[in-house]
């Protein structure tokens, strides 16, 4: 038998990275990442981090005790272009300083993402001050959202929530009776409607309710989507998933 070496050819230039920290009981989040940018020059990788129910702040800072373990071990020794840590009330809880510091201790290089700084961002973007919340989450944790965004300046015109305390719960919400809430708020004083949690099937309806409600619509997904892509220098061209995208 002959044993030939033949020399590899190695890639020139690679996509960009996008490192995403997922809670384990998340049923969206990544497929929403994926609806998004399965036809881009974009290599998304995926890791899991352990969530503690029934959802407080206290669990939700107690989870963000593992982001470097879990950043670490997302293409390990490799950079990262950017790193998104998928948790709307657990970055408020914990404070988003404290999750930049903790990936870019195993990602320094990295540019960091969540999904209510980048939620502020979207609608600084799109000048929305007068602002309508829904929340699926406990009065007390609905209420602590709808605080940081008065703390960010946002004038809160009205909020409803489901009051779920589980975050498994939360991914089984049935999309067409969330689109049917969401489309019987009263918006009259707004400028737009939020919906927190990366775990709610809202991405996929978002165009449906623009047109409904005459109204900006933004979620935790795609707002933490559409700053990725910015972060990355990929946000151009996307169609379908709200007015958001058509802002750049």
């Amino acid at each position: 038998m002959n044993s030939t070496k033949i020399e590899p050819k190695y890639i020139s230039k690679s996509n960009p990275r996008v490192g995403l920290i997922a809670l384990a009981s998340d049923f969206m989040i990544e497929k929403d990442f994926i609806n998004v940018i399965k036809d881009r020059d974009i290599d998304l990788f995926v890791n899991r981090i352990e969530c503690y129910n029934p959802l407080t702040t206290e669990n939700l800072i107690k989870m963000s005790e593992k982001v470097t373990e879990v950043a670490n071990d997302i293409l390990p020794d490799q950079k990262i272009d950017c790193v998104v840590y998928g948790c709307t009330s657990g970055t408020i809880a914990a404070g988003y300083d404290s999750i930049e510091k903790k990936v870019k201790l195993a990602k320094p290089e990295a540019k960091v993402t969540t999904p209510s700084t980048a939620a502020i961002k979207a609608l600084k973007k799109l000048n929305i001050k007068n602002l309508s919340i829904f929340t699926p989450y406990s009065k007390k944790l609905n209420d602590e959202v709808v605080e940081y965004f008065k703390k960010e300046g946002f004038n809160i015109t009205s909020n409803s929530y489901f009051d779920i305390e589980s975050d498994y719960d939360i991914g089984k919400v049935d999309q067409n009776h969330l689109f049917d809430v969401l489309s019987k708020i009263d918006l009259k004083d707004a400028d737009g409607l939020f919906v927190s949690c990366t775990a709610l099937p809202v991405l996929p309806i978002i165009d449906k309710l623009e047109k409904k409600l005459n109204k900006i619509v933004l979620s935790s997904n795609q707002a933490l989507i559409w700053d990725t892509l910015e972060r990355i220098g990929k946000n151009e061209s996307v169609e379908g998933f709200g007015k958001l995208f058509k802002s750049n």
